[in-house]
Order: C-alpha cells, then structure tokens, then sequence
C-alpha cells in the first residue's frame, strides 16, 4: 500500500515531539509500545496517530499501555482525509485516528519495578 507509506512520510502538519505516526507495515506492535512509553516518560502524554489498516494498531497499543496501568486515555479524535491516490491520481477518502495518552499516576512505581526485575532476574539466573 503506498498510500499509507506517503501519508505516514508526510501528514501535512508539523510533526510534534510526543507523536508517534503507526504504520501498519514498517515496524513490530511492541516497538510502538516501547516507543510511547519512552515519550510518555519525556513529555508526561503521547498522541498515537494513524490512517486506514494501521488503526487497529494504534488501538491495540493504546490498550497495551493503559492494560499495564501505564497511561490515560486524554483524547480520542476519529476523522477522514482526502488522499491523493499515486496510482490513480484521485482523490481516496481514509480514515484517520488520534489517541491521546498521558502518564497514570503508578507509571513511575512500574517502570521502575520492570527495572529492578529485569537485573534480579539476570543475577538469579547466574547462580
């Protein structure tokens, strides 16, 4: 789908230091993940955006994070934008979602315990 990969490439407006543009093809569901906690941590909210196919990605993410007590859900904006096809050179209505997720209130205490364990782990495997 090279509709997908031109509008992810450019979305028209200034590109924000706490947005993540998911596609569905270019990226593993948990690099997305990892990638919005990391920006949760920077700018205390993240906005996960995305087009067409990619929206159950955006949503399964969104689920992942506020599932593991880690996000908020602040904002959720649905709506359609005119594409305009390479192939066909028409203009292709897409659906189009924005999620806004800020920091819980136990998203310190859990990043810090997946910290803590990660090395425990490790040292109790040495022994």
């Amino acid at each position: 789908m090279a509709l997908e990969t031109v509008v992810a490439a450019g979305g028209g407006e200034a590109q924000k230091k706490n947005r993540i543009q998911v596609s569905s093809t270019k990226k593993p569901l948990f690099f997305y993940v990892n990638l919005a906690k990391r920006y949760i941590q920077q700018h205390n909210e993240v906005e996960l955006s995305a087009l067409g196919m990619a929206i159950t990605t955006v949503v399964t993410i969104a689920e992942i994070l506020k599932n593991n007590g880690l996000a908020i859900e602040k904002k959720v904006l649905t709506s359609t934008v005119g594409m305009k096809d390479e192939n066909s050179g028409s203009v292709v209505q897409k659906a189009k979602i924005e999620i806004v997720l800020g920091k819980s209130d136990k998203f310190d205490l859990l990043m810090n315990a997946a910290n803590v364990s990660s090395p425990e782990t490790a040292s109790k495997d040495k022994e």
